[in-house]
């Protein structure tokens, strides 16, 4: 995802809301040192331009589907808070268990008519032949305003995705 950030026009993207899930111990850095290597001169800048946060995931990886019912439940009211408190113009995402809940809580308030985000999903490069859980959730259900897939196979798989060739 930090390609596509890297590649985003700043200054038409500002503020930028980093979001990963509680156990992800790698992300929020790496957007960190990104941010910063933007900063010439000011050190303030980069709390005005980005703002790094963390919600739950809807799921850790091996937990049973029963038990992630409460977990999403959970994970998806702390995303609607966050959704209505930043108010973003566009959600850009690629699948991890913080991916539902930021997007259903956005897709739920456009549908009721309090909604302001564009989403993008980006399925990870790693499925070639299916589409991650989060991927499906979001194409079945039609969250997503734009879906993307790195694979040519993916995107006869499911037409309404749009192949973009090698993004990450």
């Amino acid at each position: 995802m930090m390609n596509i950030v890297t590649e985003l026009q700043k200054d038409r993207f500002t503020p930028r809301y980093y979001v990963a899930a509680l156990t992800d111990n790698m992300s929020l850095p790496k957007a960190q040192v990104y941010e910063k290597s933007l900063i010439h001169g000011d050190r303030e800048t980069i709390i005005e331009n980005a703002e790094f946060m963390q919600i739950y995931r809807s799921r850790e990886v091996g937990q049973s589907y029963i038990t992630a019912i409460a977990t999403t439940l959970r994970a998806i009211l702390h995303a609607m808070w966050l959704i209505i408190r930043i108010r973003p113009q566009v959600i850009f995402c690629n699948g991890p268990g913080t991916c539902i809940p930021l997007c259903a809580s956005a897709f739920l308030l456009k549908v009721l008519g309090l909604g302001w985000s564009s989403i993008f999903y980006i399925e990870s490069i790693a499925r070639v032949k299916k589409l991650s859980l989060s991927g499906l959730l979001l194409y079945k259900l039609r969250m997503a305003d734009q879906f993307f897939v790195q694979w040519p196979q993916l995107q006869q798989k499911y037409p309404r995705a749009q192949y973009a060739g090698r993004l990450m």
